[in-house]
């Protein structure tokens, strides 16, 4: 049952509407800033070679296909709540670097959780496999599908930081953190994966590293950085760890339960790639014969989901969403910012733990 943990009455609606105008605007300004970045960057390299934009193309298409765009949201959130300039353009470059970012991490956990789509399209990978394929090329296909993968993928992240530098010194020390704690996350989950054995506690630890500090924390605190208010760096840590973790389970109940058609990308991908996540985890320390059922060759994602509803974690985890949410909110309940921007937070703590937008 989706909750909000702050009521609203006192508030002025059309404050309201003015503060969510301006992050808005400020997502649309982003959205032309990487738009005219990727531009030049393919008109350049087409000066190179006419193969050399490939790419560049990989990327961009990528980009243009949509996204929650959720990072480079609480970046501005955390700007504007910091009474941060909105026409300062540096806290668009920040929320630019950060949606390139996570460009990069799409197009190499694609690659690891052999993900044929994204965003409703084919990744990276699979679809310069099939182009290799189809054109009969040298080589493996798969390799080298893999291989422009990779390469683009790093090339989004060399962009990433490219589009930081215009942001304030100020924002380095977190920003450098946010990417290191991105990568340890994301071999923990593979290694995790690996060994596939039961621990709540390093599942916790994978989920607020990937998911946690990434997706609202640490976005928060380079907006916040940006804007010279270093001192909401506590509160926003315990705002966006208790967020984050609840939309990183609402990414395994969606994984486990949802429809491929409204996430962009294939169903039960948690399953097959053995992926120990919390819900996962919770679900095995009550019933030990899903081990056997997910690592057994041939199982299907609906005899698990039939075993995970059996256990009845799935109605544990929406409880302990909603206990997270209510967390989240009561840790910048007395910090010091303007109203609207504490009452925009809840809000944007519910859409994220819900996925009401």
């Amino acid at each position: 049952m989706e909750m909000a943990c702050i009521q609203t009455d006192g508030t002025d609606q059309e404050l309201a509407a003015t503060a969510r105008r301006t992050r808005d605007d400020l997502l649309e300004r982003m959205e032309g800033h990487l738009r005219a970045f990727l531009a030049a960057e393919h008109e350049l390299w087409a000066r190179v070679n006419d193969r050399a934009v490939g790419a560049v193309e990989a990327l961009s298409e990528l980009i243009a296909a949509g996204g929650k765009r959720i990072r480079p949201a609480f970046c501005i959130a955390g700007y504007l709540a910091a009474d941060g300039d909105p026409a300062d353009p540096a806290v668009v470059a920040a929320a630019a670097a950060l949606e390139m970012l996570h460009a990069s991490a799409l197009i190499h956990d694609d690659v690891i959780d052999a993900s044929s789509h994204r965003r409703g399209l084919p990744t990276v990978h699979a679809h310069h496999t099939a182009l290799h394929a189809a054109r009969a090329w040298q080589g493996e296909s798969r390799r080298y599908g893999e291989g422009v993968a990779l390469l683009v993928g790093d090339l989004a992240l060399v962009y990433s930081e490219q589009l930081m530098s215009a942001a304030p010194a100020a924002v380095h020390a977190v920003w450098h953190k946010l990417r290191s704690e991105l990568m340890i996350g994301q071999y923990m989950d593979m290694t995790a994966a690996a060994e596939f054995s039961v621990d709540p506690r390093l599942s916790r630890w994978i989920a607020l590293a990937k998911s946690g500090h990434y997706t609202i924390h640490r976005p928060l605190a380079v907006g916040a950085s940006a804007a010279g208010r270093a001192d909401l760096a506590p509160a926003f840590a315990k705002y966006g760890e208790a967020v984050g973790e609840a939309f990183q389970l609402r990414d395994d109940l969606l994984d486990a339960f949802g429809d491929s058609a409204h996430t962009g990308k294939p169903a039960g991908l948690d399953f097959q790639q053995h992926k120990m996540t919390l819900l996962l985890g919770w679900a095995m320390q009550r019933d030990e014969r899903i081990h056997s059922l997910i690592t057994r060759p041939g199982h299907t994602p609906d005899e698990v989901r039939r075993r995970l509803v059996d256990t009845g974690v799935p109605d544990d985890v929406e409880k302990h969403i909603a206990a997270l949410v209510e967390q989240g909110c009561d840790a910048i309940a007395e910090v010091p910012i303007d109203p609207v921007w504490r009452t925009e937070l809840t809000t944007m703590a519910t859409q994220v733990a819900y996925r009401t937008t």
